[in-house]
């Protein structure tokens, strides 16, 4: 998911280099052909502000994937077309050469990144057939620009998912490798120090007698379970493959604690299993953040907010809120719980935890990727 979503970054990045190119070379050209090639020349030097703008408008917009949705790919191509439409009212309906030239072929190229083939393929239909239908008598580079925009918008597409695909298999290798690597280090700290202590207690314990006798079964039965444990991790899922989980519904019994209040939306709110499960470990950490220090049922208020390519989660109270410097003592102190449990958790997802917190209360922003 994060991988992919780099790959697209990378890939607008790249058009937006290719978008000022191309607009260079078709205002030079413009400029070049003159007052000659226009019928209406201050129309056709409009045409090219109108072209200078939204090419500065898009570099800013398409820079944000929070930004890249379907109403401004739409808007990228409308424009294109509208000055594919406008060419033959500014110049002669004979015209050679069209006032956005190749400049249109960055609205194609964002549309196959985004959309994959299928975006590339309908672009370059829309693109190529208004380009044909403005045109008195098209000749052999008209039809041939026509087949290159048909070809190339579905080949860029399907590369890009292919990339994306690519990128996101070597994410999941690496975090599957890195886990299993921190499986082996953790069995082995249990190993040498946890179980062999737990193991001494339990010989010791049961020599002693008594109390000691007590205690040696209690160590017994950790050690049991602490085996068992690491055991299991040799079957945990690393691939995000677990399926899909309605973190509406999950979050949603949240408000059954004692003064919480939960507002999700009306449909089901789906995320990978191992999202959700980060997801509501990380709420339930504040909730029991509210209850420790701002009192047992203490009113809090859980939010979910869902977005086509994030899911937004905030969790507020009114407590007295969090003195200055006290997190930094805390983690200083070897005490992680907002730092692990809350912040570090958001950010293994690839999202981002915001703590807003004065005399009125406490509220956590959490922002995870789809």
């Amino acid at each position: 998911m994060r991988a992919a979503l780099a790959v697209e970054d990378q890939l607008f990045r790249a058009i937006a280099v290719l978008r000022v190119v191309v607009l260079a070379y078709a205002v030079v050209g413009n400029l070049v052909r003159g007052v000659g090639d226009f019928d209406h020349p201050a129309a056709g030097y409009v045409l090219l502000a109108v072209m200078v703008g939204w090419t500065g408008l898009t570099t800013w917009a398409y820079a944000d994937a929070v930004r890249r949705g379907v109403a401004l790919l739409v808007a990228d191509l409308a424009v294109a077309l509208a000055l594919l439409v406008a060419t033959p009212v500014v110049k002669s309906p004979d015209f050679d050469a069209s006032v956005p030239g190749f400049w249109v072929m960055a609205a194609l190229l964002a549309w196959a990144v985004r959309f994959r083939w299928v975006g590339g393929l309908v672009a370059g239909v829309v693109l190529g057939a208004v380009d044909i239908l403005l045109r008195d008598a098209p000749d052999g580079t008209d039809v041939g620009n026509l087949f290159l925009l048909l070809l190339g918008g579905p080949v860029v597409g399907y590369m890009c998912g292919s990339l994306q695909q690519m990128a996101t298999e070597r994410d999941l290798a690496e975090r599957a490798a890195a886990a299993a690597a921190e499986r082996a280090r953790l069995a082995r700290v249990v190993h040498d120090g946890v179980l062999q202590v737990l193991a001494l207690v339990q010989r010791r314990g049961g020599e002693l007698g008594g109390q000691g006798a007590d205690l040696a079964r209690l160590a017994g039965e950790q050690e049991s379970a602490l085996r068992s444990l690491i055991r299991a991790q040799d079957s945990v899922r690393t691939d995000g493959a677990e399926g899909a989980v309605d973190v509406a519904a999950a979050l949603g019994r949240l408000g059954l604690r004692p003064g919480v209040d939960v507002a999700v939306p009306g449909g089901a709110v789906e995320l990978p299993a191992d999202v959700a499960s980060e997801l509501l470990a990380v709420v339930t950490a504040c909730l029991d953040n509210v209850e420790r220090h701002v009192g047992e049922g203490a009113p809090a208020w859980v939010l979910l907010e869902s977005f086509g390519d994030r899911v937004e989660v905030s969790v507020r109270d009114e407590g007295p809120g969090i003195p200055e410097g006290r997190l930094a003592a805390a983690e200083s102190e070897g005490r992680l719980g907002v730092s692990q449990s809350i912040r570090g958790r958001i950010e293994d997802l690839g999202g981002e935890a915001r703590l807003t917190s004065a005399s009125y209360g406490t509220e956590w922003e959490l922002v995870v990727p789809r």
